[in-house]
């Protein structure tokens, strides 16, 4: 069970304040599918507008990538601006 870490911006537009919380899940894109169905509209969201770090380490193009039993997930709002 992957134990996930909302952004401020995420938990404001999407899970109504919740900030964390443990799901079952052996891929991030079978995270990000679980997260969608909890928080409708999240998906897309996560797919295309953030980035995500598991244990501690970016992992970019993270969609295949596998989680540990006891994965930590941040997913983190990329910032816009130049």
């Amino acid at each position: 069970m992957a134990h996930v870490h909302f952004s401020a911006g995420l938990r404001s537009s999407f899970t109504g304040g919740v900030a964390d919380l443990v799901v079952e899940a052996t891929t991030v894109r079978a995270l990000i599918r679980a997260l969608d169905e909890r928080f409708p509209g999240i998906g897309e969201k996560l797919s295309s507008g953030t980035s995500v770090a598991i244990d501690g380490e970016i992992i970019p193009d993270a969609d295949l990538e596998a989680l540990a039993p006891h994965a930590e997930v941040h997913f983190l709002e990329t910032l816009g601006g130049g």
